[in-house]
């Protein structure tokens, strides 16, 4: 009686084993907390640094060999541009040389040249320029030079300036002919048989 009772409760375990299903339920865990660890800010010396020592370079001064002109100055200047494209300026110094110049625009004929340099002409727009200056040379002799730049060159005048010689030869004359011209003859028609056609 006792076997069968014994036999009977481990048939209740083992049907009761088999049936089981355990539940598996993952682990929290709590965040560790650290404390935040205090460091002492760390302090530098600030470098030093000397400053370092140069010296002072020497120069000479220039020794010109002839330096009459140190001693000129400019005594009055002016320049003046204008939105149409004339401008005028001047300067005069000490030592009396001056200088004064003006252009404008003006409308000239250019020629223009195509690919196979054949020329045609039309109007373009141009530099006149003209002015004066005037200066002492180192013999003390007094010069003004005047000119003017534009479609037909440059002019210069001055008292200073070359001259083209003067031809006062006679060219020669051509020869006239005295004798007399021959006449040319005068043609008598024939008619193929010898005999004259009049």
């Amino acid at each position: 009686m006792k076997l069968f009772i014994i036999a009977a409760v481990l048939a209740v375990a083992a049907a009761a084993t088999s049936s089981y299903k355990p539940e598996y339920k993952p682990p929290t865990y709590s965040a560790p907390a650290y404390s935040k660890p205090a460091y002492s800010a760390p302090t530098y010396s600030a470098p030093t640094y000397s400053a370092p020592a140069y010296p002072a370079p020497a120069y000479s001064a220039p020794a010109y060999k002839d330096n009459k002109y140190a001693d000129i100055t400019i005594t009055s200047q002016s320049d003046e541009r204008n939105l149409d494209g004339s401008s005028q300026w001047s300067y005069a110094q000490s030592d009396y040389t001056t200088r004064e110049e003006s252009q404008v625009q003006k409308k000239m004929q250019g020629v223009k040249y195509d690919s196979y340099g054949k020329a045609t002409y039309e109007d373009v727009m141009g530099n006149t320029n003209k002015g004066s200056s005037y200066w002492v040379s180192p013999e003390g002799e007094r010069l003004t030079l005047t000119w003017v730049a534009d479609d037909a060159g440059f002019q210069p005048k001055g008292d200073h300036l070359p001259v083209a010689p003067v031809h006062v030869y006679e060219l020669p004359v051509a020869p006239v002919h005295e004798y007399e011209l021959p006449v040319a003859p005068v043609h008598i028609p024939f008619n193929g048989k010898g005999y004259k056609i009049f």
